[in-house]
């Protein structure tokens, strides 16, 4: 059976009916709350507000494969944002993907995930939304190649790649386990960011969740791989990670770090409980993971010893020399599955530019890792990363200094 077809989409387990002979002021403001919460779980604050721009007033560049798309202002403005939207309007637009001029949204708006939201949070998310400040910015225009810049063109997408058939629950399946089929295929829309798309941007289903490139990171594997995946997480650790933005396994660095600050460190524990229940439960297993777990990637001994040197002489230090690290400090290197993803570009990514742990209420103190490529050559870089993926037990393949530099370049162009 599909798995998507697993996905809670009943009311009545992750909604809160009002209560009869409740006041009609005390509805509004239960709504109104229930509206901002899902509007954390949905992460919208993180895509819809630029870094100097006001809240939700859209803006922000989101990078993609065919270019830049500049997200929308969803205030109350009722020129510019939603505030001149009917309810139905905003329906339609997280589930069919259609704007209330009747124009085709791109995307990037994870409509294919929101549309397994239910019509009750969807108002709860648009109450919410009303009650915010309006903001009259316009986000520039999106910055796509012709004929691509044309949203007809999403009408043959729609047809190929988005179901919006409502997602089921299994009945096989815990209450918190279908809660959290609901938060990460639909509200929390992981497979966004967690799951490889195809040539036209849609996601490979058959993938789904097995890790994927995004804006020069890469969103590792939440599946139960050995390597790449969750396997060596308890549902603890995901708890612990999603809360905090760290655990005994690993940081949160870039894209997720963010998830973390505007999204996930605001749900509940019981919700967090759930998401860590419905991702320890799924079983697939990439290809490239399983023949890893058999075959040790051959690698140059010239570029290991030079990669340990490097590593004793610039990392130990924090991470220690037996890769080990200082638990929800310094992450250990030893079975990290961000060092170990087939793709590198993470780890070689965090050694360029560095990184810093997300402050959140839980752990209010942010760490930081200096960046290194200020001083270290691609060559160098590449010794160093291939080094810390085939230590201590760790299997994955060399990273050339043609990848380096790729990276260093592409992600100079970002920032300029």
């Amino acid at each position: 059976m599909d798995r998507r077809l697993h996905t809670l989409a009943l009311a009545g387990l992750f909604s809160t009916l009002p209560v009869i002979g409740i006041g009609l002021a005390e509805t509004d403001f239960n709504q109104i709350q229930r509206g901002k919460y899902l509007v954390s779980a949905g992460d919208c604050f993180g895509c819809h507000t630029d870094p100097n721009g006001k809240p939700f007033a859209g803006g922000r560049p989101l990078q993609t494969p065919f270019g830049t798309i500049y997200s929308a202002n969803i205030t109350p403005d009722r020129e510019i944002g939603i505030g001149a939207w009917s309810d139905e309007d905003f329906y339609r637009a997280l589930h069919e993907g259609v704007s209330a001029d009747g124009s085709r949204l791109y995307p990037a708006f994870p409509y294919p995930y929101y549309t397994h939201v239910t019509r009750e949070d969807v108002q709860a998310i648009r109450a919410y939304l009303q009650t915010i400040e309006p903001a009259a910015n316009t986000p520039p225009r999106n910055k796509l190649p012709f004929p691509l810049s044309e949203r007809a063109l999403m009408r043959p997408w729609n047809w190929m790649f988005f179901d919006d058939d409502n997602l089921r629950p299994d009945p096989q399946k815990s209450a918190a386990w279908n809660r959290g089929a609901y938060l990460v295929e639909g509200l929390g829309h992981c497979g966004a960011c967690h799951t490889p798309k195809n040539i036209l941007g849609a996601d490979k289903e058959s993938d789904a969740l097995q890790g994927a490139s995004l804006q020069n990171w890469f969103a590792p594997s939440l599946g139960s791989d050995l390597r790449e995946g969750l396997h060596s997480w308890t549902e603890d650790d995901v708890v612990e990670y999603l809360q905090t933005g760290r655990n005994r396994r690993s940081n949160a660095s870039g894209p997720m770090a963010e998830v973390v600050e505007y999204s996930t460190s605001h749900l509940t524990s019981e919700d967090l409980r759930a998401i860590a229940t419905y991702l320890k439960d799924l079983p697939h297993q990439n290809a490239a993971e399983a023949n890893r777990q058999s075959n040790q990637p051959s690698i140059d001994v010239k570029v290991a010893h030079a990669g340990e040197a490097i590593f004793l002489d610039q990392c130990s230090a924090c991470h220690r020399s037996n890769g080990e690290g200082i638990p929800t400090f310094f992450p250990p290197l030893r079975g990290n599955a961000n060092v170990q993803q087939q793709d590198p570009t993470t780890v070689v990514r965090v050694i360029l530019g560095g990184t810093r742990s997300v402050p959140t209420s839980a752990r209010p103190t942010p760490l930081s890792m200096p960046a290194f490529g200020w001083k270290l050559t691609d060559d160098q870089i590449a010794a160093v990363a291939t080094y810390v993926r085939n230590h201590w037990g760790n299997a994955a393949p060399a990273v050339s200094s043609d990848q380096v530099a790729d990276l260093r370049k592409a992600v100079h162009a970002n920032a300029q």
